[in-house]
């Protein structure tokens, strides 16, 4: 009897397959007694009911491993088949395995905050410094949600706020404008997931990024949400932002106080929500330190020598005035 399978569609199909089709060929090779032919997301299998039925159970938990670790190899595939656990997937701390098995982990205590405040609360804010991995936590734990399917969506979102850069006048169409400020959402994207996914969902809506400016109207339901340099918007903006929560949907808002590009006369967004919303439940407020840089070690010794100098500044105005 013929059977068609139809692979989950969360599956980077050329992870699974392998280089040349090497794991396909691995898993025929496990299941003689059943022929496959494998093209995109279906396979056609060919065998007995009962052959096809242990073939499809087995196929199944590769898939589910292929889809949490994005890798897969032979080795891994014989340790599933015999019920193993792979040994380098088994690791403290782990959040999801990004692009080729890599390790997506809190790597600082705070960070690890973020991570267990999450399941808690609708709204998370992290706020630190430059390199404490705030946004890179905040996208792979939204990336993590997307995989075990407890959201359908992943909406980015960073206010066009140039860092003392005039960007305005750069060619091309609105993508082409506003992706010199998004840049640092796709790094961390393209360390999680796949390119060939990643294309697939951001052409058809799964995983979306915009400026603030194009949240205003919006109702954001099962959804991740997150909010980067949320220190460069206004109390009006975030507020905006904030009121666009929908149902099923979390919403992670991420800023350092410390990096204000807004006009002198113009209070922070994020500060001012900072002071409004700290006691109220299902929100959390995590602040992470110098201690969580995870960065280059020298992004440590250039944040404190530019506070420190900040703090000589402002007490040379003080004494002035």
């Amino acid at each position: 009897m013929d059977t068609i399978i139809t692979l989950n569609e969360a599956l980077d199909t050329a992870t699974f397959y392998g280089v040349n089709n090497q794991n396909i060929l691995c898993i025929k090779n496990q299941h003689p007694d059943v022929r496959i032919v494998a093209r995109g997301y279906q396979l056609k299998v060919t065998g007995t009911e009962a052959s096809i039925k242990r073939m499809e159970t087995n196929l199944r938990r590769i898939e589910q491993f292929c889809i949490k670790n994005n890798t897969l190899n032979e080795q891994q595939i014989l340790s599933i088949l015999h019920g193993e656990q792979p040994q380098d997937f088994i690791q403290d701390n782990l959040i999801l395995h990004g692009v080729n098995g890599k390790s997506i982990v809190a790597r600082s205590r705070n960070q690890q905050r973020l991570v267990e405040d999450y399941d808690d609360n609708d709204l998370l804010f992290a706020i630190g410094p430059a390199g404490s991995g705030k946004t890179y936590t905040a996208i792979a734990l939204a990336v993590r949600a997307l995989k075990n399917r407890e959201v359908k969506r992943i909406i980015l979102s960073r206010p066009a706020v140039e860092a003392g850069e005039k960007l305005g006048f750069l060619p091309g169409d609105m993508k082409e404008k506003i992706d010199p400020y998004l840049q640092p959402l796709y790094d961390a994207l393209q360390d999680m997931i796949p390119g060939t996914k990643l294309n697939e969902y951001m052409e058809k809506g799964v995983i979306q990024i915009a400026p603030l400016a194009f949240m205003r109207g919006r109702t954001l339901a099962d959804a991740v949400v997150i909010l980067d340099e949320a220190q460069n918007t206004t109390a009006g903006q975030l507020k905006m932002f904030l009121t666009r929560l929908g149902v099923n949907s979390k919403m992670i808002v991420t800023g350092d106080l410390t990096q204000i590009d807004l006009p002198a006369h113009e209070r922070s967004g994020l500060k001012d929500a900072i002071s409004r919303l700290s006691d109220i439940k299902g929100i959390s407020i995590v602040e992470m330190s110098d201690k969580d840089i995870v960065r280059h070690p020298l992004v440590k010794h250039i944040v404190d020598a530019y506070r420190n100098q900040n703090s000589k500044e402002d007490t040379t105005t003080k004494e002035e005035k």
